[in-house]
């Protein structure tokens, strides 16, 4: 009682039909947002801020 090929060819029809004019706006947001992180993650050694090792003995 599995799902053929003929029954997920049908299904994939269906949903190209119902979702198919939203599809590549949502895929497109999905892109973005991967976008944004890989950004903000790969961004952040860039933006850290070395700093000199403070001797405490000096002090």
């Amino acid at each position: 009682m599995g799902l053929s090929f003929g029954h997920l060819l049908v299904l994939l029809l269906v949903v190209l039909l119902l979702f198919g004019k939203r599809l590549p706006s949502v895929m497109g947001d999905i892109g973005k947002g991967i976008r944004n992180m890989r950004d903000e993650l790969g961004g952040e050694k860039g933006k850290q801020e070395v700093l000199p090792p403070e001797d405490k003995d000096k002090a």
